[in-house]
Parts: structure tokens; C-alpha cells; sequence
């Protein structure tokens, strides 16, 4: 029976490729939008398709906006457009560099829930229904 030959094992350095990308789309999101506010008229930033057919917020309406004022440093204002995103941006960080291998034991059980896909399902749906909700609270959960 042939073996196939010892092959150097290449994976470690493939499970930093997302982490890899992910940061470079962050640095060249952080350029873009240090240079272009998407709050004035005319910029090259494309809207919400989904908002502009339905007329309904998804869960990542006002997303641009958002990352807009953080990279400006205005927190408030990224509350403002959609605070979701503020929150879970952090959490996206830590999942990411656990999938790239850096797992330290303090964070097992964090890992655990934030892994969990129906956590996302759940909080997503909710947090889509709720921002198209018409009345306080839930109306403050709308971009803008």
C-alpha cells in the first residue's frame, strides 16, 4: 500500500488567514471612513438595500454610520446608529483570535456561549424585530 509523504504541516499558519483578512478589512475600513462621512449627501457609500425596498431596518442598518463615528471616537453617536454593532464588535475580536489558535483557558466559558450559532439566530431576530418597533424603547434601537 503506497503512504503519501510526510507533508510539512501548514495549517497553523492557515488558522491566522481570517484573523489576517479580518484586520485588513479593518485597517482599510478605518481609512475609508477616516476620509469619507457617509452622513453627507452624495457620498460613494451605498446605502441600505434592504431598507430602501422594505423601508424596514435590517440588523446592520446604520452599520456605516456607525463605524463612521467610532473611528472618529464618538461613542454616543455610535450608539446612536446602531449599538449591536458597538457591542458585539469586541466579541467578534475575541472569537476571531480563538479561531486562530489563541485560546486562553479564562475565556473557555465565554467561548462557549459567544460559539453558540443560536445565540446569534436568536439575537439577531430579536434584535430585527425590535428596532422596527414603533414606540420607546424599542424605537430608540433605529439608526439615527
Amino acid at each position: 500500500m503506497l503512504q503519501a509523504p510526510d507533508l510539512p504541516n501548514t495549517r497553523p499558519s492557515l488558522r491566522w488567514l481570517p484573523t489576517a483578512l479580518l484586520v485588513s478589512g479593518a485597517a482599510l475600513a478605518t481609512f475609508v471612513l477616516r476620509h469619507v462621512d457617509p452622513n453627507q449627501p452624495g457620498n460613494p457609500l451605498p446605502g441600505c438595500p434592504f431598507s430602501l425596498i422594505t423601508g424596514i431596518y435590517c440588523p446592520g442598518c446604520g452599520s456605516t454610520r456607525c463605524l463612521h463615528a467610532l473611528v472618529h471616537g464618538d461613542i454616543p453617536t455610535a450608539m446612536a446608529m446602531n449599538p449591536l454593532l458597538v457591542i458585539s464588535l469586541p466579541v467578534v475580536a475575541l472569537m476571531s483570535l480563538s479561531a486562530a489558535g489563541w485560546n486562553p483557558p479564562q475565556l473557555a466559558g465565554f467561548r462557549r456561549i459567544a460559539g453558540n450559532p443560536r445565540l446569534w439566530l436568536y439575537l439577531l431576530s430579536g434584535y430585527w424585530l425590535a428596532r422596527n418597533l414603533p414606540w420607546p424603547p424599542f424605537n430608540w434601537l433605529a439608526p439615527g
